[in-house]
């Protein structure tokens, strides 16, 4: 498998240097991509400015109804921009990777295409991930267990999985219903697919993203997900219930105190 099969698609809204970001982190890839597509829905010029003026790699292609290449629109959510991209997508493996979002390093994109040759059978991946806890960067990301999926994203992040095309047209595209859990309930539906975990960084998470702006909100909304694949659970409630009080003991200077310390013994994986 070759730089061909890789289609990453970036969605974007008013953040020109979070999508300047995201864009320098692809391309310093040793593995280029076939295609980089970015959907924006911005209310403001200056993302179309800087896609139409400045010179951009030939990968980098843009949705539009006008020129087939560029798309300035509010979108209907989340879910509608990424569901643009995948229908536009040639490529044979997909990424998500929302403007602000990085690659890790260099090395991603053909740590995933090798996984993919190496495994014909392997319908997506995933890795450990950069992000903020409690004010602190941490890597963290476990395997995929179905068995935890009352637990949610927990332990899988959707900027590092790698998506067989194949994959979104047996299963479906992401609900459009779905403001911020749309990512886990594709993940409840393809649980069973062939999959594995690269024990290592594949992306950085930008704070701030809408599911830490709206923690609750996507709290109530993973649960409405997973009870509809799998029914009621005393247990996801609980789960959910846990997590709201520890997001909420987080941001008090104790909790915060309390994780440097997890942190400094090792342990913000568990």
């Amino acid at each position: 498998m070759d730089r061909d099969s890789i289609s990453i698609i970036t969605i974007c809204f008013n953040n020109l240097q979070a999508l300047q970001d995201t864009c320098t982190s692809i391309d310093e890839q040793q593995c280029l991509p076939f295609e980089h597509i970015i959907i924006d829905g911005s209310t403001d010029a200056d993302i179309r400015s800087w896609l139409l003026d400045e010179s951009h790699p030939t990968y980098r292609t843009y949705v539009s109804e006008v020129d087939e290449g560029y798309v300035s629109e509010v979108d209907e959510g989340i879910s509608d921009a990424f569901n643009k991209g995948i229908s536009r997508a040639r490529g044979e493996i997909l990424q998500m990777l929302n403007a602000g979002d990085r690659l890790h390093d260099p090395s991603v994109l053909r740590l995933a295409a090798t996984a993919f040759a190496e495994d014909p059978a392997l319908q997506w991946l995933h890795g450990s991930i950069r992000l903020m806890r409690g004010g602190i960067w941490v890597v963290v990301g476990k395997p995929f267990d179905p068995r935890r999926l009352y637990r949610g994203m927990r332990s899988t992040f959707h900027p590092t999985m790698f998506v067989r095309r194949t994959i979104f047209l047996q299963y479906g595209l992401f609900d459009k219903q779905l403001k911020i859990a749309m990512d886990y309930d594709f993940l409840c539906r393809i649980a069973r697919e062939r999959n594995t975990f690269v024990p290592l960084p594949l992306a950085v998470f930008e704070p701030g993203g809408i599911s830490n702006q709206h923690f609750r909100k996507g709290l109530e909304e993973m649960q409405r997900v997973y009870e509809r694949h799998f029914g009621f659970s005393l247990k996801q409630r609980l789960w959910k219930w846990r997590q709201l009080i520890l997001f909420k003991f987080l941001q008090a200077g104790l909790g915060t105190w309390m994780y440097g310390w997890k942190v400094r013994l090792g342990w913000e994986n568990r």
